[in-house]
């Protein structure tokens, strides 16, 4: 629980409430009203956010709703929800279709008792408000304030209380709930569980007849108009924890409830016989059934169970692999250990549930040799659970050990370890737009036209090339995707509705796998969503996770984008103009913001470009870098614009071939002083032959220094460029000039850096002091003059002999300058 002194600093970041931009054509959901249904009943539910106003549907992500009928108003939709008499318990996840979007999804919880509300005033254990057993109260809990509630009881008889608060994802609401007996006196009471989070549940049996007061306030006394809560009021079972904490799929298991006033009971599940996200059992007997499940985990393999006395490496219980062990630290200081064999060479992911389970057990786990040698030990790899990657040194026994971090111990610290086997596994996602926002994680395109998104994958255990299977998508929609290479996470992915589909939406397992067939590896699309959080730790109170992507066909835009596809390459170290163009309809005039999504790698360029209102094109920079990798690549253009809101649409998949460079230019460094000219030979080597001619020109020349380009084609070897430098030209080392080459192919221009080179500009030296005058020799005869042959054109002196030159005049200035002496 955080302290009051702790909530000073607790900055909330509460999602659903954070303000976004008013999109017509992006749907935004942040609160379902009520906040929980009753099963085997009709409600109206009231969706409310941001332009809901055209809801179409609603979509569910477990079975058991019917939606009778769907009406939109503004920035809120009403829902008419039939909930089936078997429709799974616990909480639920929904989200809003509109003819121009899909809302952020977000939860609600389903129960299995009547809803009444609160009525203030009720804040005096005096004067509380009476409830009768077996009821759900919807309540707010105000700054300051406390609700009582009083029902009536026999001796003998459960009363629990559990309350849905920070679950609900409204805001930073930290419930506490007490049940007190007539005289004040405090029978249970609970503010964080291990089982509900930052919710709570207590539980009693009735001492004798009477009433009994149920106390429901935040933790620390705070709250606000946000601060919603569902109070489960009666005589079901309210568990801790579960024992064991997993088991079989698709076998029945004998399991045992714990932390139950009325004691253990046990009981048989048939579990399903396939993984379900977040699976989890519920307790029940004759008087009713838990408000919430117990975490459960679904293996492929039974059970092993710890015997007493097991502390000691000495005294292990025996098990054998694969089977989970299972245990229990009863008591403070209790150290668990369990003794199995193992062959060389095998590896397993073993991993220890506790918290992930919802036990109080803070677990620290640590892998021994049968002599008690250690060999590996972990605390937190998990959270606050641990794991340890196992690679079986040696054909023999091992042990490993479970304990508590701070050496606790009780009925509900409930612990399991599973020695799995190193698996591949596959998780695909779309990158988020909003730090903790649901904005873009959903795919709708408009009639006609087409939308792009980035789906990226995470490879574990494996790696190789993998190939988008996309899923039942709705009518009229068609998926586009390359393969994405083994050295890539993230890939393009294209979906396209035609003209004339139905606008519709389906919740779609969106899927993934290996290249190669014979690896059978595959996964699914996973989206992780944060409703409630906290700074500076950045804590995760309330989220949800789904495995599915929702998709949707809208109403058609004013405007299709189309890459104008290059009939030249992009190539390394060299830049590109790609010309994006709108068709738009001719009435809609309105700036289309542009992206550039995907990058291959070593592509760069800029955030986005705009088209100016009005105007129908505009061209994208590109730049390759050294590095860059020389392939063909599907790349996309995504463009958004305000059509009653912001509204999404993409080009095609068009293919950007990057490409090694035509020419390299090996050129001369080359110095001068001030004023002076000098020429930079440039040795050209040309890696793919071209028509016609080329453009060489040196740029990022310092101040006041000038050249000229040159022309040259693909049999040319050498260029001399000359260089003419100001007395005022900044003297020292430029090293960063460059050599462009402008290369013309299929009417197109390939412009890439060919070279660098580094000129050095001096200042002159200081002139030497004049000699004295010598009387002149007698003239001699003249001799006639003979013509003297035509000197040779001058080659470019190196670098090496202008430094030589330089000395030797520098030495004959000084030379000179002591003669004068």
């Amino acid at each position: 629980m955080p302290s009051r002194c702790s909530l000073q600093w607790l900055v909330a970041l509460v999602l659903g409430l954070v303000a976004v931009p008013a999109f017509a054509a992006s749907p935004r959901l942040t609160r379902i009203t009520p906040c929980g249904i009753q099963r085997g009943a009709e409600h109206v539910v009231t969706f409310s956010g941001s332009n809901l106003g055209d809801a179409q549907e609603i979509f569910f992500y477990h079975p058991g709703f019917e939606v009778t009928a769907v009406e939109g108003s503004g920035n809120s939709c009403k829902a008419t929800i039939k909930v089936s008499p078997d429709c799974r318990l616990g909480e639920h996840v929904a989200q809003v279709r509109t003819a121009t979007g899909i809302s952020d999804f977000r939860v609600f919880y389903v129960g299995n008792l009547p809803a009444v509300d609160e009525k203030e005033p009720n804040t005096d254990f005096a004067a509380p408000q009476a409830i009768d057993m077996n009821v759900t109260v919807e309540g707010v809990v105000q700054s300051e304030d406390v609700d009582y509630y009083v029902v009536e009881a026999k001796k003998g008889e459960r009363i629990s209380a559990e309350v849905e608060g920070m679950r609900l994802g409204i805001t930073m609401f930290d419930p506490y709930v007490a049940i007190l007996d007539e005289k004040r006196f405090e029978l249970a009471a609970s503010d964080d569980t291990p089982l509900l989070g930052q919710d709570c549940a207590a539980s009693v049996v009735a001492p004798e007849d009477g009433k009994y007061y149920v106390e429901v306030r935040e933790s620390a006394y705070g709250g606000n108009g946000n601060c919603r809560y569902r109070l489960h009021v009666g005589n079901f079972p309210r568990p801790l924890a579960v024992y064991p904490a997993g088991g079989q799929l698709g076998q029945e298991v004998e399991v045992k409830f714990l932390g139950d006033p009325t004691g253990e009971k046990l009981t048989k599940v048939k579990l399903p016989a396939e993984n379900e996200l977040d699976f989890g059992l519920f307790a029940s007997d004759e008087f009713g059934i838990a408000p919430s499940a117990t975490p459960f985990r679904l293996f492929e393999h039974g059970n092993a169970f710890e015997q007493e006395p097991n502390n000691g490496i000495a005294e292990a219980t025996v098990v054998e692999l694969p089977l989970a062990f299972n245990g229990i630290l009863e008591t403070e200081g209790d150290v668990d250990c369990f003794k199995f064999a193992a062959k060389k060479g095998q590896v397993f992911e073993v991993e220890c549930y506790g918290r992930r389970i919802r036990s109080a057990i803070d677990p620290v786990m640590n892998l021994y040799q049968a002599d008690g040698k250690s060999i590996a030990g972990n605390d937190d790899s998990r959270g606050p659970d641990s794991y340890i990657r196992f690679n079986v040194p040696a054909d023999g026994e091992y042990v490993v050990r479970v304990t508590d971090h701070l050496g606790r111990g009780g009925s509900d610290f409930v612990y399991r370890i599973e020695f799995q086997p190193v698996k591949p596994d596959l998780a695909l996602g779309i990158p988020r737009v909003e730090r903790y926002g649901q904005y873009r994680q959903t795919i709708y395109v408009a009639q006609g036209n087409k939308v792009a998104t980035i789906m990226n994958a995470t490879r574990t255990n494996f790696g190789g090339d993998l190939v988008v299977e996309g899923g039942e998508l709705p009518q009229g929609v068609t998926m586009q995707a390359e393969a994405m290479p083994s050295n890539m996470n993230v890939m393009p992915v294209l979906f396209e509705a035609a003209a004339d589909a139905p606008l519709s939406g389906k919740l779609v397992d969106f899927r993934a796998k290996h290249a190669d067939p014979n690896q059978n590896i595959s996964g699914g699309f996973f989206n992780r969503a944060d409703f409630v959080i906290s700074a500076p730790g950045q804590s995760r109170y309330s989220g949800r996770d789904v495995n599915k992507l929702a998709v949707a066909v809208v109403e058609k835009l004013p405007f299709t984008l189309e890459i104008v596809e290059p009939k030249v390459p992009i190539v390394r170290n060299g830049v590109m103009q790609l010309k994006v163009v709108a068709h738009r309809a001719e009435d809609f005039k309105a700036a289309i913001n542009v992206q550039f999504p995907f990058r291959p790698p070593g592509l760069g360029t800029t955030s986005s470009v705009n088209i100016p209102e009005g105007q129908s094109e505009v061209l994208y920079p590109l730049n390759a870098n050294g590095g860059a990798q020389v392939k063909e690549w599907k790349v996309f253009a995504l463009g958004s614009a305000n059509v009653g809101g912001n509204a999404w649409v993409s080009s095609q998949l068009a293919t950007l071939r990057i490409a090694e460079p035509y020419v390299v230019a090996e050129l001369q460094r080359s110095s001068c002083e001030q004023g002076q000219d000098l020429q930079v030979y440039c040795k050209l080597n040309v890696n793919t032959p071209f028509e016609g001619t080329a453009k060489a020109e040196l740029i990022g020349l310092p101040n006041k220094v000038t050249s000229v380009p040159l022309e040259f084609n693909k049999d040319t070897k050498e260029l001399t460029f000359p260089v003419t430098t100001d007395a005022s030209s900044p003297a020292g080392k430029h090293k960063s000039v460059l050599c462009r080459v402008t290369i013309p192919e299929n009417g197109e221009e390939i412009v890439s850096t060919a070279g660098t080179v580094e000129i050095q500009i001096d200042k002159p030296l200081p002139a030497p002091a004049k000699p004295a005058p010598k009387p002149e020799p007698a003239a001699a005869a003249a001799k006639p003059e003979q013509p003297k042959p035509a000197a040779p054109a001058a080659k470019p002196l190196s670098r090496l002999e202008k430094l030589r030159l330089a000395a030797e005049e520098r030495k004959k200035a000084k030379a000179a300058g002591q003669d004068g002496g």
